[in-house]
């Protein structure tokens, strides 16, 4: 092909013609596609300096996005402890630590699988980590306690002013034996499980108190069994309510578990939970709420290596979850738009694109080092066919769309202007002093006048089915910003900007 990035690569294996004029039609990808090819490793670094504009709590002196300042610096002392630091998931001021967590075991399996392409930023990269596992730590430093939100989310969706102002209530949400949460529990084991093995070779130390706290939280999930959704409903819901059940976050915290410990009795434990736990449910959902996808293809593996043949019917659910994902094979779960574009149901398409495309890559790459390819039904999805398939995905987001637009904020010559966040939309304190209150920020959040601040790196909800897409605040579903959707693409960038 005479563009770069463009249509199939040069070498491209053969697989059924079937398949190819399929997927061909289905992505459109020449029709959109960037004449010079994309930047990958500005996009990379991008990706990572976003979650500086997410931080909470007392900022660096290395700070780089500087129009954000100091905030929420009382967090948790209303329950006498110290609940400052995390992220902020999204356009709002309130610290979820359910998807927090999410965003953390993601952050590290990008570092985890691509530690080798990701370059120059892996320090950045690692900070954005540990950003989140001090905030992890202290949520979990009370015996038999885990605070799991900080921030009532209906009083803060009621006003848009910027986190170094809010007034609103800081009241602050946690689970115990008596209120239980295996959900957001289990999470949380598995993000500090994943992180001790990226410190592993950089801080032995604070890779062992992550691992430590990782076990014990565990412990108290599957001890203590129940949704947060149930003990906390009217706090959590409906914005992160657990609407897939807590099963699959024990057997994913007990995947992670695994392979940072390679203990006997987590590979026991999923071995006689996998089918209470249903760990063939949903195969091809994966995000905040539901890790089934990410479970089988974490733990597939381990099979592939041929080390754990107990457990093949985790790759017999990773292999289908493959196939419902291709395009042109009929799913009611996944459709492509027009452009090209992965699809799913409910809010911020942008996290099952990000999500699903970085699965594709990391299971491309397990059964490349086993030789092996996908049967589906008559086609062979090829190692190769999953990465051109995710690289399309990441193509897209960049800039190669019916809307020739990135949805990354900073990234192009075009991008959105009018992101639904709160820091990003109002003017920044050194620009504008003067406290401005709860309803203060109307007048910011209606205007038409683009963002003042740019949020370097924020990916947004993005189109939906039809490649339409509104730069507008109000539409939340498309224009707001998440952790979620940057960090499993941190690892995308990563691979993409070596293997280009």
């Amino acid at each position: 092909m005479a563009r770069k990035n463009c249509g199939f690569p040069a070498g491209f294996p053969s697989f059924p013609l079937s398949l190819a004029l399929i997927f061909f039609l289905s992505v459109n990808p020449l029709r959109h596609c960037s004449a010079g090819g994309h930047d990958y490793r500005d996009a990379l670094r991008k990706s990572i300096l976003f979650f500086e504009g997410q931080r909470s709590g007392k900022l660096p002196p290395d700070q780089r996005i500087k129009w954000r300042k100091d905030s929420a610096m009382h967090d948790g002392a209303s329950a006498g402890v110290d609940l400052t630091g995390g992220y902020y998931d999204a356009g709002d001021n309130v610290k979820f630590v359910f998807p927090m967590a999410f965003t953390t075991t993601l952050l590290s399996w990008s570092i985890i699988d691509f530690k080798r392409n990701i370059g120059s930023e892996l320090g950045n990269a690692v900070k954005a980590v540990k950003w989140a596992t001090d905030f992890l730590l202290k949520a979990t430093a009370k015996e038999g306690v885990i605070y799991v939100q900080v921030g009532d989310a209906f009083s803060d969706h009621s006003c848009w002013e910027r986190p170094e102002d809010m007034d609103t209530l800081r009241t602050v949400y946690k689970i115990d034996q008596n209120h239980p949460g295996s959900d957001v529990a289990g999470e949380i084991a598995a993000s500090l499980a994943a992180a001790s093995i990226v410190f592993r070779s950089l801080d032995s130390s604070y890779s062992g108190l992550l691992l430590d706290r990782a076990v014990k939280v565990f412990e108290f999930a599957n001890r203590h069994r129940g949704a947060y959704s149930s003990s906390l409903h009217s706090a959590v819901c409906p914005f992160y309510c657990d609407f897939d059940g807590y099963q699959d976050e024990l057997l994913w915290g007990a995947a992670w578990l695994h392979k940072a410990t390679r203990r006997r009795q987590y590979r026991e434990y999923i071995v006689k939970n996998e089918v209470v736990l249903r760990a063939g449910d949903t195969i091809n959902e994966f995000g905040w709420d539901n890790k089934h996808a990410g479970i089988n293809v974490l733990i597939s593996k381990e099979v592939l290596m041929g080390r754990a043949p107990d457990l093949k019917s985790f790759q017999v659910n990773a292999d289908a979850f493959i196939c419902s994902v291709l395009p042109g094979i009929s799913h009611p779960q996944v459709q492509y738009s027009p452009g090209g574009l992965i699809v799913k149901p409910g809010v911020c398409n942008m996290q099952h694109v990000t999500s699903l495309s970085f699965l594709l890559l990391a299971y491309s790459n397990y059964l490349s080092h086993a030789n092996h390819a996908v049967p589906c039904g008559s086609i062979s999805a090829t190692p190769a066919l999953l990465k051109h398939i995710a690289k399309r995905q990441v193509d897209y987001i960049l800039g190669d769309n019916p809307q020739r637009m990135s949805y990354m904020v900073g990234y192009g010559p075009r991008y959105p202007l009018r992101i639904h966040h709160r820091g990003s939309s109002l003017p920044s304190v050194a620009a504008h002093p003067a406290r401005i209150g709860c309803k203060g920020g109307s007048n910011y959040f209606f205007s038409p006048n683009p963002n003042p601040n740019r949020l370097i790196g924020a990916v947004v909800g993005g189109p939906n089915i039809t490649d339409s897409f509104p730069d507008a605040r109000p539409f939340f579903q498309e224009s707001e910003p998440t952790t979620y959707v940057n960090a499993p693409l941190v690892g995308l960038l990563a691979y993409f900007s070596a293997h280009t």
